[in-house]
Order: C-alpha cells, then sequence, then structure tokens
C-alpha cells in the first residue's frame, strides 16, 4: 500500500503552512529536490555563539541557551544531510561539545538547571540527581559526533573516544534500557561502522558484541501487542529501525509490516501525524510545541515511509 501522490502534496502544502522553516527544509531536501543549504541555513538560527544550539530546537524544552541535548538534536539533522566537517555550523559545534564535556564521567549534562525558566515537558524538568534518569543519553550519540567530525588524533576525537569507552562499559552492564538510550547507542554504532577496527582495538567488547546487546535490549524494549500500540507512548518496532536492511528487521518479522500499516492508519486527512504526549502545563505553549512536532514527525516517518518503498523516489 503505497501512500498516494494526492496525500504527498496535501503533506507538502500542510508543512509550508505549518511547520517551522527547519522541517520545511528538511521536507525540501527529502522529497522535492531542494538543497541542503536551505537546511544548514535554517539550522544555523538555532545555534548560539558558543556553538552550541538551543531556541528550543528541540520543541519540548524551550531554553534559549546552549544545552547539550539541543545540540544533540542539531547533530542528527547536520549527520542526516552529511554535512562535512570543514563546514563552519560543525566546528563551532565541535568547540562546544570539547568544552561541556565533563571527562570524569564521559558524560554531557542532559538536563540544565536553566531548563526551569522556560517553558518545558515535566521530564525536561532539572532536579538534583536527575542526570541518572538520563545516563548516556544523549552522550553515546555526542561521543560519536566528536569521532566523526575530528581528525584522528585531535583533542575532540580523543574526548570522544573515552566517552565512547564509558558509555560502552555502561550499555553492556544494563539488563534493560528505555528507546531513547538505545536509539542514541543505535546511532553511536551506525557512526562507528566505519571505525570497527579503532572500536575493536580501543574497547574492552567488540563492535558485534555491543550491536548484539544492543539488538537485545531492543526486542525487550518493544511493546509487541499491535492492539495496544494505540492507547498511548509506546515503543514500537520501527523505532529502531530504519530501513528494510536493518537486521532487526528479522527479529520481529510480521511486526515490520504491521507498524507500518499501522503509521498509514494514523496518517491525518492533512497528510500528518499528532504526538502521543503532553505535558499537562504551559498550554499555550505546547500547543506550539504540538505543531512543531507533528513536523518533525512527518518527516521521520515519510523518510522510513519512503526507505520501505512506501513513497516512490523524488
Amino acid at each position: 500500500m503505497n501512500v498516494s501522490e494526492k496525500t504527498v502534496k496535501k503533506t507538502s502544502s500542510w508543512m509550508k503552512r505549518n511547520a517551522r522553516p527547519l522541517e520545511c527544509a528538511r521536507w525540501g531536501y527529502w522529497f522535492e529536490g531542494a538543497s541542503r543549504d536551505n537546511v544548514i541555513h535554517y539550522l544555523s538560527a538555532y545555534q548560539n555563539d558558543d556553538g552550541g544550539f538551543g531556541h528550543g530546537i528541540e520543541p519540548d524544552f524551550w531554553l534559549p541557551h546552549s544545552s547539550p541535548m539541543a545540540t544533540w538534536a542539531a547533530g542528527q539533522i547536520l549527520m542526516e544531510i552529511g554535512a562535512e566537517p570543514n563546514e563552519k555550523i560543525v566546528q563551532s559545534m565541535l568547540s562546544y561539545l570539547i568544552k561541556s564535556n565533563e571527562k570524569e564521567t564521559g558524560m554531557w549534562v542532559s538536563v540544565l538547571p536553566e531548563n526551569n525558566h522556560y517553558p518545558h515537558a515535566p521530564w525536561w524538568h532539572w532536579e538534583e540527581g536527575v542526570q541518572e534518569n538520563w545516563m548516556f543519553n544523549p552522550s553515546a550519540e555526542l561521543a560519536g559526533f566528536l569521532v566523526h567530525w575530528s581528525p584522528k588524533q585531535s583533542e575532540a576525537s580523543q574526548i570522544g573516544w573515552t566517552a565512547i569507552e564509558k558509555a560502552v562499559d555502561h550499555l553492556m552492564n544494563m539488563k534493560e534500557m528505555d528507546k531513547h538510550q538505545i536509539n542514541n547507542y543505535q546511532r553511536l554504532m551506525k557512526i562507528m561502522n566505519t571505525h570497527e577496527e579503532t572500536f575493536n582495538t580501543k574497547l574492552n567488547d567488540s563492535y558485534k558484541d555491543v550491536l548484539d546487546k544492543l539488538h537485545s535490549l531492543a526486542e525487550q524494549c518493544v511493546d509487541k501487542d499491535v492492539a495496544t500500540w494505540s492507547t498511548g507512548y509506546k515503543t514500537l518496532p520501527l523505532d529502531f529501525i530504519d530501513s528494510p536492511e536493518h537486521p532487526l528487521c528479522r527479529t520481529f518479522g510480521e511486526l515490520i509490516e504491521q507498524n507500518l500499516n499501522y503509521y498509514l492508519e494514523q496518517l491525518s486527512e492533512e497528510g500528518t501525524w499528532d504526538i502521543s504526549w503532553n505535558w499537562g502545563s504551559y498550554p499555550g505553549e505546547f500547543a506550539v510545541a504540538r505543531t512543531y512536532w507533528k513536523g518533525i514527525l512527518t518527516v521521520d516517518r515519510y523518510k522510513l515511509l519512503k526507505a520501505f518503498g512506501y513513497i516512490q523516489p523524488n
């Protein structure tokens, strides 16, 4: 079952009327042949002078100042469009990541106290000891960014590898893990795919062993009861899969097609998806964030449907 051309046009119109310019640029890049330069142009609006990102790029917290979490959100987009190491936006981001890394733990602070001064979802509220809830989300992925965009023997690369070693030690001792942290590790390992030899040399656990551990944690995390998928914030198979070639496709079997069909069933008349969560506070700001999230979800799910052949290439 393909997404019709008529639906794609509806979605495109909705995006241009309602989504942030950043998501419109991503939409144009993936589905309308637009330049990646547009994405960088609008992404740079969220970057501060210190190289970090803020200004609500992650719509559930509106902190304007730089934070590792907001910088992670920006870094994912830079990875998505294949940004080069020598680009100004990347170099500035790396400078921020070098300065904000906590060498003792290998982590970057996930939630800042300043979050509390701006509209935010309750899970972004800072309190003493909150880092225990986040651990290497998003630090595992931030470490990967440093290695990916830095010369091999540079300070940035060394900080990245040290953080990766600590992150992997944490991972291999976990019996269960939430989907967001699993996603961070998945994207780290995708970056490490081109550094497998170095990974195996520097770390106590092999690249393959870490992948096996991740796949086990992901399988355990997924809600396999299709009937409950629409009842709240659930972890679905496609939360961990980005293409038909992903090894977890074999693990989840027919659940993959059921998940794709579920996404198609949830597609609204206007060609978008709504979110399954609520802040329970800041109702005016949440309404804005909800619209922003619809744009993000729509780009991400269309990319997934395209990867599985449900949308014809542009």
